[in-house]
């Protein structure tokens, strides 16, 4: 009873080409394949960087990340401090 079959997925697909058209879904589709390559693209070129950054810049950007995490949870510490009195 939970399936979902062939035929109840060309419902759904009708219905939601009636309702947005033939049109608007071939540009959203697109729109969301560009996104995609887009953050990729985003990740591939991140990664890429670190991989050609000197082993002392990645060490200071783990020491910055790890500095602003522990001022998070220490703001976060007083925030509850504060709450429950």
């Amino acid at each position: 009873m939970g399936n979902i079959g062939w035929v109840q997925l060309l419902i759904v697909l009708v219905i939601v080409l009636l309702l947005f058209g033939g049109k608007r879904l071939r540009n959203l589709g697109g729109d969301l394949g560009s996104a995609i390559k887009g953050f990729k693209k985003a990740m591939d070129s991140d990664s890429d960087a670190n991989k050609d950054a000197p082993p002392n810049k990645l060490e200071q950007q783990n020491q910055q990340q790890d500095k602003s995490s522990e001022t998070k949870q220490d703001t976060t510490k007083e925030h509850d401090t504060v709450n429950k009195q």
